[in-house]
């Protein structure tokens, strides 16, 4: 299979990473009551045992979904604990416990930021869906608390050969500064097929 693509086709992945962003903030926005947007400020390409190194051995909070139609793979969600403790607080507003002085996080707060991945994963493939013109269902997100070079590692270390797609991008609420960082591990071999067929 060839990753060869028509040079007039490389604005998609633009407009992938714009629509991803958005659907997730415009979600946020509706679940927390934080006015939220998701600023994509870099696309990568990087080979796997590089993002291990950018992702970095510090512990983080992960929510990772695989894909299980074209173009297949997984999406890792990473951010820091007051990152997820701001959103958890906007969700859960007045309803009930939150301490955002705690050190841990409460049986509400948790389920917030349960519910929060499963805003911004299927937020984010809605949107990759919308551009490629097709439909992408996901696996139940899964959530990790620890290096985040080991969940890479855990989600396709296997693939050592391979690239991996890099959303850097930053959530920005006005209460707060939230980052969010997407990293995507398509099979690009179908990305570039899915892409082949869509009209420029």
């Amino acid at each position: 299979m060839s990753l060869m693509i028509d040079i007039r086709k490389l604005g998609l992945f633009n407009q992938m990473a714009k629509q991803g962003g958005n659907t997730v903030a415009n979600h946020l926005s509706q679940m927390t009551g934080m006015e939220t947007e998701m600023e994509i400020t870099k696309i990568n390409f990087i080979d796997i045992p590089d993002i291990k190194t950018h992702v970095g051995d510090e512990k983080q909070i992960g929510i990772s979904i695989e894909m299980v139609e074209k173009p297949h793979g997984h999406i890792l969600f990473l951010f820091n604990a007051e990152s997820a403790k701001d959103l958890a607080t906007g969700m859960i507003g007045d309803m009930g416990e939150t301490d955002p002085n705690a050190s841990g996080f409460t049986d509400m707060e948790r389920s917030a930021i349960q519910e929060i991945g499963n805003i911004m994963t299927s937020g984010f493939i809605d949107g990759w869906a919308n551009v490629l013109d097709t439909t992408i269902d996901i696996s139940t997100p899964s959530f990790t608390f620890g290096p985040g070079s080991g969940m890479v590692d855990q989600l396709v270390g296997d693939r050592d050969n391979e690239m991996a797609l890099m959303f850097d991008s930053r959530v920005h609420a006005l209460e707060s500064d939230i980052n969010v960082k997407v990293y995507t591990f398509p099979e690009l071999e179908e990305l570039v097929d899915l892409m082949q067929e869509i009209e420029v």
